[in-house]
């Protein structure tokens, strides 16, 4: 590339998995070749990593300045959200009116989780952690015995629940309370079966022990203290019931979306439209998880790189579902290739990829990994830059 070529704009809208996976991708395959600005209303970015088998730090959540990460990265930010896409202008519109003009466009917006019932407390909206505290102490006071735990009809990706059922039984039973009573309610056939039939073995021979009594193949109903079950007038009488969100797209004005406001893409993340290009939970791919979001992005990532000549072979999107079971005890790693044949899976006690992340990004788990070593050993002052050298890889 000539020195005097000025660098493609790239415009990411987002702060979130999907949009920092893609700037890392970026500077690590197209380096100088681009320029980049985050457009994102957070001041912060928020990472979930759960830290310890209490089931109320399910909801706790590490905060990144995201000024600070859009420094690290040499991106441009740009506090403000998206309020359209003039995509015949190549620009996007601000909530305050300013207009960023692009080459190549990614939105990485997300979804807005809400809750399904309205009796019932729902993980991943504003309160869940709270409400989890609360749970807590009601287990620890004795005054919960019965807890259910729903999965809506219309959630693909439900391991979290899984985790904190399995957490909060252990927690009941190291109370030495010996009169719990706990149900796992969801539509899939077999526990965690999208990650395939050696997953959902592995799961169901954790549940059992625990007391908790499996009920699937059932799409529920929550009411009031009570789980309503679609096989006849079966109930469940649950003091506490606790279910995963649903999920709006961002129905972004200026850009096709179908009717719950998700944004079409191809296999490429590219939405058809000129240079302009939708990863992670507001695209239409029905797993909202944040390492399939990372690998859309990286496809993305590879074929802006390629398109201003970096040495890169772009690949298509081909998921693999990575996901880790947090469980108060010993964890398991669970892996499945989600295109092609019939995957039976991988769950294993031991790591299936490296570093071994909540969230399998390729480049974003090691960057944090380092983020966190900085911070924890940096002395008072300016801070040397955080260089990737070991990108995100499978292992066995």
């Amino acid at each position: 590339m000539s020195a005097r070529t000025p660098p493609l704009e790239v415009v990411v809208v987002g702060g979130g998995v999907a949009a920092l996976e893609l700037v890392l991708a970026l500077n690590d395959l197209a380096a100088d070749r681009v320029a980049i600005t985050i457009v994102a209303p957070d001041v912060d970015f928020i990472y979930r990593p759960p830290s310890s088998a209490d089931p109320s730090l399910l909801g706790y959540v590490e905060r990144y300045p995201l000024r600070r990460l859009a420094d690290d990265l040499g991106a441009r930010l740009v506090p403000d959200a998206l309020a359209r896409v003039t995509m015949d202008r190549h620009e996007v519109v601000t909530s305050s009116g300013e207009v960023e003009p692009y080459d190549r466009l990614v939105l990485a917006v997300g979804a807005r989780p809400y809750p399904a019932f309205r009796d019932a407390i729902t993980l991943g909206v504003e309160d869940t952690t709270a409400a989890l505290t609360r749970l807590v102490s009601d287990l620890d006071r004795g005054d919960v015995r019965r807890v259910a735990f729903v999965v809506p009809s219309g959630a693909a990706w439900t391991l979290p629940l899984y985790e904190l059922a399995i957490m909060t039984a252990r927690h009941g039973w190291a109370l030495g309370v010996d009169d719990m009573q706990y149900w796992f309610v969801t539509p899939e056939s077999e526990p965690l079966a999208i990650c395939g039939a050696r997953a959902s073995r592995a799961v169901h021979a954790m549940l059992e022990p625990e007391g908790i009594t499996f009920i699937g193949s059932t799409h529920a109903e929550v009411r009031a203290g009570a789980v309503l079950l679609d096989r006849g007038r079966e109930r469940i009488e649950a003091e506490r019931i606790v279910c995963l969100p649903l999920f709006d797209g961002p129905a972004i004005p200026g850009v096709r979306t179908d009717v719950s406001g998700f944004i079409p893409v191809d296999a490429d993340g590219s939405l058809g439209a000129p240079d302009v290009y939708a990863v992670g939970d507001a695209t239409t791919f029905p797993i909202k998880q944040g390492g399939l979001a990372c690998q859309q992005a990286d496809a993305v990532a590879e074929s802006i790189a390629a398109a201003v000549g970096a040495p890169v072979e772009p690949t298509r999107f081909q998921p693999v579902l990575r996901g880790k079971l947090m469980t108060g005890g010993r964890d398991r790693f669970l892996r499945r290739r989600l295109a092609g044949d019939q995957d039976a899976g991988e769950a294993s006690e031991q790591p299936l990829w490296w570093p071994p992340g909540k969230i399998a990004g390729r480049y974003l788990t090691p960057y944090l990994l380092g983020r966190d070593e900085l911070d924890r050993h940096a002395a008072a002052g300016s801070e040397p830059h955080v260089t990737i050298e070991a990108p995100l890889d499978d292992l066995q």
